[in-house]
């Protein structure tokens, strides 16, 4: 003990400082080497629980940097006090204020990696249990790292001896003219803040503008433009400030498809519409893919240049693009059937010409049904039917 006695205790000899400076290090690594441990361990359960818990796992990968970078702080800090001790550092007043920054850092940095986690771990339980969409956890998320962060930087002004009161004035001031200088910027970080406060579309959500030419799937909703994909899977970055000024329609928030058609059978058929317009809405509202508790109209509708019209209005169960159209076609292949089965047709666009009788008439058809120019003139000089041909006079013949 009396060999080890001096190594507790401060010493100006440089043999025994510096073996307290090595156990010190070896301390702080053998803390991080046990304490990694520790967290893989409790990593480990977590994972073979059958209902992993969203909070535990988000707290366990934020917690394993900045515990890590804190042993290495109090070990730092332990040595630089050490040495203070024995000789005193000028710089020690700024190491000390160094400390308080880098542990400002640290808890900023455990908590927005929290969040982070917190994010990721909503969005993986999202489909087994009822917790808020995608836009919101994305939305809360990022509002809750931004306030940590203005925090954390009104802590390190304070840790460094600014004036808090004097950095609010200031920025109040400044945000005036930066408000000024960047209103477009401001515009669209508001724009967002209104998409995700009135949720008129949400992650994943498909919309379209008739005001702009704007149609896809959301895929993101950012503080600045929003990136959708269209249809020709082409991303498309809309500034938030647009959804302000334009009207925007939601498809994906539909609760049926509607069936619009007009169909149309001859003129000859015309004591058939009735019974084919009721069989049409019997077979609509015993449809199983059809909404019965929506509106179904089929009715005899107007007469048309060479067709009877009628009108066949439903909605499908589905709101999915490819299911609706299978519906549909069953529903188009049905109403052939029924008009089949009554024996009518479906007309195709006729035009009747009738031609009045007589000889330049005659004349006339015979001219536009001839096979060439020629022949329509031959049939054009042609004599009327009935009337003697002119006879010829005899080679050499002359007027008697």
């Amino acid at each position: 003990m009396e060999l080890i006695a001096p190594y507790f205790k401060l010493s100006p000899d440089p043999a025994i400082w510096t073996v307290q400076l090595l156990l010190i290090g070896v301390i702080t690594i053998c803390c991080n080497f046990v304490l990694l441990r520790l967290l893989d361990f409790f990593g480990r359960k977590e994972k073979k629980r059958h209902a992993p818990g969203v909070w535990d796992g988000a707290l366990l990968k934020a917690a394993r940097l900045p515990l890590r970078l804190l042993m290495w702080v109090g070990g730092l800090s332990a040595a630089v006090s050490l040495l203070h001790a024995i000789e005193p550092l000028w710089l020690h007043n700024f190491l000390l204020q160094a400390r308080r920054v880098m542990l400002i850092g640290i808890a900023a940095l455990f908590i927005t990696r929290f969040i982070a986690n917190m994010e990721k771990g909503l969005l993986r339980a999202g489909s087994s249990h009822r917790l808020p969409d995608a836009t919101t956890v994305y939305a809360v998320g990022r509002l809750l790292r931004l306030c940590a962060l203005a925090i954390a930087a009104l802590a390190v002004a304070e840790a460094l001896g600014m004036s808090i009161s004097g950095l609010l004035a200031f920025g109040g001031i400044g945000g005036m003219a930066i408000g000024f200088a960047a209103k477009d910027m401001l515009s669209n970080f508001f724009g967002g803040l209104m998409i995700y406060l009135d949720k008129p579309f949400t992650v994943g959500d498909w919309i379209r503008s008739p005001d702009r030419n704007i149609e896809g799937v959301v895929e993101e909703i950012g503080w600045r433009m929003t990136r959708i994909r269209t249809f020709e899977m082409r991303p498309l970055y809309v500034p938030n400030s647009i959804f302000s000024s334009i009207a925007v329609e939601n498809p994906s928030r539909m609760m049926n498809r509607r069936i619009y058609e007009t169909l149309s059978i001859r003129y000859s058929d015309a004591d058939k519409m009735a019974a084919i317009c009721d069989d049409v809405r019997g077979m609509l509202e015993k449809h199983p893919d059809i909404a019965n508790e929506q509106t179904i109209i089929v009715h005899f509708m107007t007469c048309n240049a060479s067709s009877l019209d009628f009108m066949v209005y439903c909605y499908t169960r589905t709101t999915e693009w490819v299911p609706y159209h299978a519906v549909k076609q069953d529903v188009m292949l049905k109403i052939m059937d029924i008009v089949a089965r009554h024996g009518a047709e479906f007309p195709f666009p006729t035009r009747t010409l009738y031609m009045a009788g007589g000889e330049g008439d005659a004349a006339a058809q015979a001219a536009m049904q001839a096979e060439s120019p020629r022949q329509a003139m031959s049939a054009a000089a042609a004599p009327p039917a009935g009337s003697a041909a002119p006879s010829r006079p005899a080679p050499g013949a002359g007027a008697q």
